[in-house]
């Protein structure tokens, strides 16, 4: 049995934590390509280790998994408008590339050089055969992209489908590996 402070290190994982920092230093997959089906489509609400994301396929079809929170006035960027490779916030019209970098703020005159010192919070992103991974942590502690055999498959070969569920990751593990569970409540 686990005491409190044991089980608050191992199930708290947004920025920060021990294990949230230890998870960030992984891929994960998350989500499916088939959420984001065609460049310019509707951004998609994200959760990741705590994390309030926007993903968002640009004009070209490359990825941005970016902070859910404009960094001007923090109005979510879910309700952004994604158009020629960007995502807009429907605040001020502030536009991010998929690299969190403002490439666009309809405010500031044309000289101004303002939207080079702003940048949002943004994330590595890889798709592969229908899925798409996440990268989360330190630049420097970056691993290479997983390398798992169905994701060198075409995506035609992969059947690819994510099932959320809300609880810790570690409640789901203990869960599936709980034999006396199994037989008692089911």
């Amino acid at each position: 049995m686990l005491s409190k402070e044991e089980n608050e290190i191992l199930t708290r994982v947004g920025p920060g934590t021990i294990m949230g920092d230890l998870m960030r230093e992984y891929w994960m997959p998350a989500m499916t390509s088939e959420e984001l089906p065609a460049p310019d489509c509707d951004p998609v609400r994200l959760k990741l280790l705590g994390e309030d994301l926007i993903a968002f396929r640009a004009t070209s079809g490359k990825i941005g998994v970016i902070g859910n929170s404009c960094p001007h006035r923090g109005a979510s960027l879910f309700f952004g408008r994604n158009e020629e490779e960007g995502l807009r916030c429907v605040y001020h019209g502030w536009k991010f590339d998929t690299d969190g970098h403002c490439v666009d703020m309809p405010s500031e005159p044309p000289e101004s050089r303002y939207l080079e010192k702003v940048k949002t919070v943004t994330y590595k992103v890889e798709e592969r055969s229908g899925l798409i991974w996440v990268y989360m942590g330190p630049k420097e502690k970056q691993p290479p992209p997983p390398n798992y055999i169905f994701n060198n498959l075409p995506p035609d070969h992969v059947i690819a489908f994510r099932v959320p569920i809300e609880c810790n990751y570690l409640q789901s593990m203990e869960g599936n590996i709980d034999s006396t569970h199994l037989g008692t409540l089911h």
